[in-house]
Formats: C-alpha cells, sequence, structure tokens
C-alpha cells in the first residue's frame, strides 16, 4: 500500500503544523502567553550571560559551565518560539521542508548538548564538594573546554543522525503535523513508507544518551548528600542542599519531560500516545517553561550572582 501511494501522491515540500487548533481569540491569548515566556527566557538568559561575563570573581569552572548553559536555553527556544509565535498570527501555519529540516537538527543538537552539559555541572560540583583539593587540577580551564567540546562533538553527532534518519523518509500527500514544531515523532507518524528502523534508531539513541548522563548525575548527586551529611555546620550543610536541590530540580525537570517524549518505546507509533506528547504538555515545559526556569532558578537561588547583579544595577543608577 505504501508503495502505491510513493507513486501516486507527490513529494511534500512544506508542512503545516497543526498544533494549537483554538478558536482565533484564543489563538491570540496563546500568543501573547508564548511571548511572555519567551520574552523572560531571552531577558534571563542574556542577562545571566553577561553577568557572568563582565565579573571576574565568577569566572570559575561552574560559571563557565552555567554560562554555555544559559547559551544553549537561548537558542533551542528561539529555534521554535518566533515560528510559533508566527504561526499563531497566522492563517497558513506552515513550514518549509528544509526548515522543519533545519529545526529539527537544531533543535536536537542543543537538546542533546544540554544533556550532557548537566551531567557536567553535577560531575563539577562533585569534584568541588567531595574532592575540593583535586578540584583545581580537575576542572582546569583545559579540561572544562574539552568537556563543553566533547558535549557538543555528542549533540552534532545525534542531531545529524536524527535529522538524516527522519529526513530520509519519503512524506506522500500528508504533510499535517499534529504538533507545533518540527519533532521526531510527529514527522516519522506521517511518513508513507516503512518506519521501523527510523523509529528504533531514535528510541536506542535517546535511551542510551539518557541512562548515560542520567547515571553520572544520580552518581554525582549521591556522592555530594553522602559527603554533605558529614559536614559538621548546619549552615555549611543547608547551603550545600539549598545550591544542590535548586539543580536537582532543574535536572528532574529536563530529563523527565524527555524522556516522556523520546525514550518510551512505542512513542513514534502510538496513536493515542502521540496525541498526549503532541502540542500541549511536556513539549511546552522543555521547549519554552524549562529554558525560562534555569535562568531564574540559577540566578534567584545564587547568592554570588544576585551579588553581582545588585552591584552592576547600583552602579548603572549612581552613574546617572
Amino acid at each position: 500500500m505504501k508503495s502505491e501511494l510513493n507513486s501516486t501522491y507527490s513529494e511534500v515540500t512544506e508542512f503545516i503544523l497543526l498544533g494549537f487548533r483554538t478558536p482565533p481569540k484564543l489563538q491570540i491569548l496563546l500568543f501573547l502567553v508564548f511571548l511572555l515566556l519567551y520574552m523572560v527566557t531571552v531577558v534571563g538568559n542574556i542577562s545571566m550571560i553577561i553577568v557572568i561575563k563582565m565579573d571576574s570573581r565568577l569566572q570559575t569552572p561552574m560559571y563557565f559551565f552555567l554560562r554555555k548553559l544559559s547559551y544553549l536555553d537561548l537558542c533551542y527556544s528561539t529555534v521554535i518560539a518566533p515560528n510559533t509565535l508566527a504561526n499563531f498570527l497566522s492563517n497558513e501555519k506552515n513550514i518549509s521542508y528544509n526548515g522543519c529540516a533545519a529545526q529539527l537538527f537544531f533543535f536536537a543538537l542543543c537538546v542533546t548538548i544540554e544533556s550532557f552539559l548537566l551531567a557536567v555541572m553535577a560531575f563539577d560540583r562533585f569534584s568541588a564538594i567531595c574532592s575540593p583539593l583535586l578540584y583545581p587540577v580537575r576542572m582546569s580551564q583545559n579540561v572544562c573546554v574539552r568537556l563543553v567540546t566533547g558535549s557538543c562533538i555528542c549533540g552534532c553527532i545525534n542531531s545529524m543522525i536524527q535529522t538524516g534518519f527522519t529526513f530520509s523518509l519519503r512524506f506522500c500527500g500528508e504533510n499535517r503535523l499534529d504538533h507545533f514544531f518540527c519533532d521526531l515523532p510527529a514527522l516519522i507518524k506521517i511518513s508513507c513508507v516503512d518506519t521501523f528502523v527510523n523509529k528504533i534508531v531514535p528510541y536506542i539513541l535517546s535511551a542510551l544518551i539518557i541512562i548515560t548522563t542520567t547515571t553520572g548525575i544520580l552518581v554525582s548527586y549521591a556522592s555530594i548528600l553522602s559527603t554533605v551529611l558529614k559536614i559538621p555546620s548546619t549552615h555549611g550543610r543547608s547551603k550545600t542542599f539549598s545550591t544542590c536541590g535548586s539543580r536537582i530540580a532543574v535536572v528532574s525537570l529536563f530529563y523527565g519531560t524527555v524522556f516522556f517524549m523520546y525514550a518510551q518505546p512505542g512513542v513514534a507509533s502510538s496513536p493515542e500516545q502521540s496525541k498526549i506528547v503532541g502540542a500541549t504538555g511536556p513539549a511546552l515545559l522543555y521547549t519554552l517553561i524549562i529554558p525560562m526556569l534555569n535562568s531564574l532558578i540559577y540566578s534567584l537561588r545564587n547568592r554570588d550572582v544576585k551579588d553581582v547583579m545588585k552591584r552592576l544595577l547600583h552602579r548603572q543608577w549612581f552613574s546617572h
């Protein structure tokens, strides 16, 4: 049947993003909500980047990684949000074939890099708290650059494979995606050829990345917890718990939604599950809300960052 479809229908040159099928008045409300979330994300992450770059006291491995995290959050929300905002105001909610491929590639790239970067940040805190004497050697500038470079290489490999396998499929006639951006499960669902390999490869890759990075994170934070419980000072314990608590919250949100979206068997083939993982809930969490929360959590719950922001604002206020 699918081979017959291949000869009956022309190749798809664009996709229609069904996403939020709501009345026009509600579309305007959703546009305003998305715009607010995106603006907070942009302002929050750019502020973090500027603050960390401007203050010499924040030139440490922890803030080096935090600045890279802010870049990533800014990038992967920007891959999704502008096109979604434009579609809210347009009757033709479409995206070109090449634009869809580019969106999937850069989204997969940023999400994969962030997965590894969160694991690297957990290892950084493990080294600082559990082996403070070895910390300057373990997390030297050269090591930090290599860890970020390695994360980027893994991200490039994964996104090339995911995008290559997805867009090696043929899309015959049916071009309506039940999503608000070009996501892998939605694309595989509308293909007119056999997609078995294209379902299995992304699942195995996603599961492998999630298992590898979450194992590193869990081991790091378990070791930190064990070390912190041995600290005699109550103030020292509470300060460390506060810092790690915010990080664990960020990691749990990110990995929970990514696992729900990509690492479950049958995620690309179950119609009911496709509705659940479509344009609502988890997809909104990791495309807009988590990038916004990261900047807020790491700034509002970080005393050093808050102190630097206060000094910069004070200096700016009195300079006028």
